[in-house]
């Protein structure tokens, strides 16, 4: 608890000083203009599906992931449900029996693959959706299956049992290449011989939409928080969701840095529907 304590305490300062400067962060719409947070704010009601996409270690990002969810769950209540691709789908039943008061915080954290950075930044999350009684879920595919995808491309998974395919979007998943995110990552396979970088990224993102659409009942929203990689683009996640839901109402945040925030750098135009723009310099959570 101390550790939190000063950890917020100098996370405030940080802020404090920035701010005094250029602003702790700026918010950009898809072309570049400047909007505010109650626009942001009012954008939110109506929606199937709201991603928010951080950078993990980003304060901001964070900060503002707690507050939207305040926000929504004014607007929607009980039927607002929290996914987290910092949880894996096999960690399911342990986030709802500490959800739901079956086992204590330590007995959790003690039990669960948590992130380094889950106690300051994914923590406030979960205890605020325990305490309103909101629904998590935990979407990403388990990182084990994924590194053999990684390592081994598709069809190494084929042999996995019934059991362990339980834990992932079925293996038939589509690839749309096409796509700028994926492109750039099948570049980037050229410099690492042997990986399926590609296909490990579309295994996640098709596995994550996957069990959204799996859970997510007709009244529903789902707010569900990825980096923003995942979700930039109104691709990854998003691409798979809208094939299964073409008319879904989906709103996307981007969370990006600069070293100068005035104004929005032309490779973030069109990144998400709402940019948080945060400077280079801003503290990180690890």
């Amino acid at each position: 608890m101390k550790q939190l304590i000063s950890f917020l305490l100098f996370s405030f300062l940080i802020f404090t000083a920035t701010a005094q400067k250029d602003g702790a962060f700026v918010i950009y719409n898809a072309k570049g203009k400047k909007v505010s947070y109650k626009k942001l704010q009012k954008s939110l009601k109506e929606k199937d599906y709201v991603f928010f996409g951080e950078h993990h270690d980003n304060p901001i990002s964070h900060w503002l992931e707690l507050e939207l969810l305040k926000e929504l769950n004014g607007l929607y209540g009980s039927n607002l449900q929290v996914a987290f691709e910092m949880f894996e789908y096999d960690q399911q039943l342990l986030l709802n029996d500490f959800l739901s008061g079956v086992i204590s915080d330590k007995n959790f954290e003690d039990s669960c693959r948590l992130w380094p950075n889950y106690k300051t930044d994914y923590k406030p999350l979960i205890q605020y959706a325990k305490e309103n009684k909101l629904f998590c879920l935990a979407s990403n595919v388990p990182r084990k299956y994924a590194n053999i995808l990684f390592r081994n491309g598709r069809p190494a998974l084929d042999s996995l049992s019934d059991f362990d395919k339980m834990f992932m979007a079925p293996l038939d998943f589509k690839i749309d290449t096409s796509l700028s995110q994926y492109s750039a990552l099948s570049s980037m396979e050229q410099h690492m011989v042997g990986s399926h970088l590609m296909e490990a990224q579309a295994f996640k993102d098709a596995t994550m939409a996957y069990f959204m659409l799996k859970y997510k009942k007709e009244n529903n929203v789902v707010f569900h928080l990825n980096g923003s990689y995942h979700s930039d683009f109104h691709q990854g996640i998003m691409w798979y969701i809208q094939q299964a839901q073409p008319a879904a109402s989906i709103v996307t945040i981007s969370t990006v840095t600069q070293e100068q925030i005035g104004k929005l750098d032309k490779e973030h135009l069109g990144r998400a529907d709402y940019i948080i723009c945060v400077p280079e310099s801003m503290t990180r959570t690890y």
